[in-house]
């Protein structure tokens, strides 16, 4: 194929790292960007390590969210940009302007650069936090149309930077546009094979509970989807035509229960899970441990509440097959335990 060259923001992240990976091994040119030229060398080697194929045709290019330094250069004979950089910082926060902030303006930031470049289509990361946060608990099966209701129960400052990013990014398009193609994504938990010594998103909940930092887990179902599935819907997105001024839920299977999940991993690894919980905590216990934890107060709202999502759309349009999400679970904890990252 004429090699395409692919622009990834935020290269030493877990969905962009998984991201070039994939449009490395389909044959794409791969530019990256890191907030400094001197994080090239340790992003290299994790990828590296993670099976990365035809290394030169990745390069990285210093662009920071809060800066308008190197935009220009890294979106430069760029065809697509694959937008995944943005804060992840889930819970409470002393100023939520610290996460919504960088999210939102370095996403105009990336957007204005793209437009100016010629870039033809951005594949914005957005994320499961902009559809189904603030909504009252019912059967109500959550897909593309749903928004975050942003002053609605249990939203934190990450969901609305995810919210308020997404929606400034489809205002601009329709504004100033100038013919820019817009398509976002939407994963759930994301889950899966960890690159190098950092745990990101909710792999930190699959690290908790290997390390046994829980005696007992909360009443709480999380929807998973493998982060090697979320990398290959960006591809599939970002290639099909039809894809363009679209949302899609990247999303796969009912919610699981954590003491699901735990019984999953100590299926899987026997001895080296030993630390897992087996026992549910009871909601009155959560609620009133969220009365002096700040941390467990965004948990209180969705107790025993299983959200169900649909992704008809990306398998329809896209063509994605997603993997059982259990393979995500089991991937993330091995990976975690052969790189000593699950405690002693």
């Amino acid at each position: 194929m004429d090699q395409q060259h692919v622009l990834v923001t935020g290269g030493s992240g877990f969905i962009a790292g998984h991201c070039i990976l994939q449009l490395l091994a389909e044959g794409y040119a791969v530019r990256t960007t890191i907030r400094s030229p001197d994080k090239e060398g340790a992003a290299r080697r994790v990828l590296e390590q993670a099976g990365m194929v035809h290394r030169d045709r990745l390069r990285f290019v210093a662009a920071d969210l809060l800066r308008d330094d190197g935009w220009a250069d890294a979106v430069a004979g760029i065809e697509t940009v694959l937008h995944i950089a943005s804060p992840v910082r889930p819970g409470p926060v002393d100023d939520e302007d610290e996460v919504i902030v960088p999210a939102r303006d370095g996403t105009l930031r990336m957007l204005r650069a793209a437009r100016d470049g010629g870039v033809k289509r951005v594949v914005l990361t957005s994320a499961f936090h902009a559809v189904s946060w603030g909504h009252p608990h019912s059967g109500h099966v959550f897909t593309e149309s749903d928004w975050t209701i942003l002053d609605g129960p249990g939203v934190d400052a990450y969901g609305k930077s995810k919210t308020l990013a997404e929606r400034a990014a489809w205002d601009f398009v329709a504004a100033e546009g100038d013919g820019l193609e817009l398509t976002t994504m939407l994963p759930v938990a994301v889950m899966g094979p960890v690159m190098g010594h950092a745990v990101s998103g909710a792999n930190h909940i699959i690290q908790r509970l290997l390390k046994g930092e829980m005696p007992a887990v909360p009443n709480l179902f999380i929807p998973i989807v493998d982060v090697r599935d979320v990398a290959q819907a960006h591809v599939l997105a970002m290639t099909h035509a039809e894809a363009a001024g679209e949302r899609f839920l990247i999303s796969n299977g009912p919610a699981l229960a954590l003491r699901e999940i735990g019984a999953i991993i100590r299926a899987a690894l026997g001895e080296q899970a030993k630390r897992v919980p087996t026992r549910v905590l009871p909601g009155l216990v959560v609620r009133l441990l969220a009365l002096f934890r700040p941390e467990l107060r965004s948990f209180v709202p969705d107790l025993g509440y299983a959200k169900k999502t649909a992704n008809d759309k990306a398998r329809q349009l896209l063509g994605w097959n997603p993997r059982d999400p259990r393979e995500a679970i089991v991937a993330a904890a091995q990976t975690m335990v052969r790189q000593g990252l699950a405690g002693g």
